[in-house]
């Protein structure tokens, strides 16, 4: 069977298979939705070894009849270019890291929490690989499912509040994405709903959208997808759910589910709709630029670990928007990175709070002090931790500040120097809070805290060593993106050509 159906289908019949262990014990489901997982990653691994970097085409595609009925052809349609590869090997590699680090902390209904974090694991591989439109449209919302019942039930004390605004504000954008994919369907001839041959179209100008028609369908598209991300004004459902989401609904909804509004931004927004992506740049760029200094600033005065680290999220991705909409390759490449330390460093970040959480049931800053005296070993890990979300040299965070910042200069200076802003402030509230949870005096409260365990090394080494990993061989990632996002800025250049032949300028 193709290498893609495996990876999703491993993922839903495990799902199924944790349902259906038998007896009481919380163990066996517990080990057998880990064992999946692993096996998941052990496939997806083979995946990135046999992809070519040199190919700008998918590669792996699979397509299978699936609603043939009358005119109507959707089609399972999968395949991945360098962009997705990488996701779908955040996601197999952030999953069994969130079930370890749920492993003392449910204990109602364990075998439904671990069955959806496969099925859950399995939508989102979907989602990175579908390249039919009603597909991806079906993945998109069986992603929706597990998360909101995930937060729902074995969140905190908001958590219903939490989990029904989650799901109202995600399924209002998915909405709007429908309606603009059966739309687009009609003006291709009802034909197909298959993405390269509708973005071909477009291409060879044998579909030619209405201006107005155009910037009405990108703007059903991004809305979808900046919810998702979220970007700023659509933030708002996002500290909520993290910070009443348990430890592994966090440590998924940061590493992995942001990262489907900026992966639809790229695979979906630019290649279907490219003029309204270049008229409606500069204020998409605003919009980013806003959010990075907006999520920066409200971060700095947060009293609660979790709601810190959730608008550090809007603030990181709004660099990957920003990258995104620089419409050059070190912009686009910057982006498709960041997105990758992003679910590494705030995975961990959520993932330590979490621990710290189970110790010390309280989240609020105030609350801590002296813990480096306390807890060693989870101080150092924690502070390498807090250095890679800040962008520090040598660590995966500043490869891909570093190419964002560059892309934003080279589209316009003073995006640069408003987007550097933010990465100071994202030092001063970072190093602030772990000055203040950290250092100074030891309560009695935190005096007999006990350090890592096994467990927990288990959890965070990987996260680190791939942190390390990530900043000091970044080309062990950057060539399998290279080709395909040089593909994108090639096909956006032409489109800008046409748009302002006598002022274009070749991006870099």
């Amino acid at each position: 069977m193709p290498i893609l159906s495996v990876l999703i289908l491993v993922s839903a019949l495990g799902g199924c298979l944790v349902l259906l262990v038998p007896g009481a014990s919380d163990r066996w489901p517990k080990w057998t939705a880990l064992t999946v997982s692993l096996l998941v990653f052990v496939i997806a691994v083979g995946l990135f070894l046999r992809f070519d970097p040199a190919r700008a085409e998918m590669q792996f595609l699979e397509r299978h009849a699936w609603i043939h009925s009358g005119p109507v052809h959707i089609n399972y349609f999968v395949g991945i270019d360098g962009i997705s590869l990488l996701l779908i090997l955040l996601t197999v590699f952030i999953t069994p890291l969130a079930m370890l680090a749920s492993w003392t902390s449910v204990h109602k209904h364990v075998k439904s929490f671990y069955a959806l974090l496969l099925f859950l694991q399995a939508g989102v591989i979907g989602v990175f690989c579908a390249l039919d439109l009603v597909l991806f449209y079906f993945f998109w919302e069986v992603v929706l499912i597990p998360m909101y019942f995930i937060i729902g039930i074995w969140g905190y004390e908001r958590r219903i509040y939490a989990a029904i605004k989650f799901f109202l504000y995600t399924m209002t954008g998915s909405l709007l994405m429908l309606a603009a994919i059966i739309t687009l369907y009609f003006f291709n001839g009802a034909t197909t709903f298959n993405l390269l041959e509708i973005s071909g179209n477009i291409q060879q100008k044998t579909l030619i959208l209405p201006g107005s028609l155009e910037a009405s369908l990108f703007t059903a598209f991004f809305l979808a997808f900046a919810v998702k991300v979220p970007l700023f004004p659509f933030h708002t459902w996002l500290p909520d759910a993290h910070v009443e989401a348990p430890t592994a609904g966090s440590v998924v909804l940061a590493s992995i589910l942001l990262k489907m509004g900026t992966y639809g931004l790229l695979r979906f927004c630019l290649p279907l709709f490219p003029r309204a992506s270049i008229k409606l740049a500069p204020l998409i760029i605003t919009l980013a630029i806003i959010g990075i200094i907006y999520g920066a600033l409200v971060a700095m005065v947060q009293p609660d670990l979790k709601k810190l680290i959730a608008y550090s999220s809007v603030s990181h991705l709004g660099f990957v928007v920003l990258g995104i909409f620089a419409f050059n390759n070190e912009g686009l490449m910057g982006a498709n990175y960041q997105m990758l330390n992003h679910g590494v460093s705030t995975g961990a970040l959520f993932v330590l709070v979490g621990m710290l959480y189970e110790r010390r049931h309280t989240r609020q800053i105030s609350d801590f002090g002296g813990l480096a005296h306390a807890l060693p070993v989870y101080s150092s890990l924690f502070l390498v931790t807090t250095l890679a979300s800040i962008g520090l040299p040598g660590l995966n965070g500043f490869v891909s500040e570093w190419l964002v910042l560059q892309g934003a200069f080279l589209a316009s200076p003073r995006y640069a120097w408003f987007a550097a802003t933010a990465m100071i402030l994202s030092a001063v509230y970072m190093l602030w809070m772990y000055q203040r949870v950290f250092f100074g005096t030891v309560s009695e409260e935190n005096r007999g805290l006990s350090d890592l365990r096994f467990r927990e090394y288990a959890i965070l080494v990987p996260m680190i060593l791939m942190m390390v990993w990530m900043g000091m061989y970044s080309a062990t990632f950057l060539r399998r993106m290279d080709v395909s996002t040089a593909r994108i800025v090639s096909d956006i250049d032409a489109v800008r050509q046409q748009i302002s032949p006598k002022t274009y300028r070749v991006s870099r």
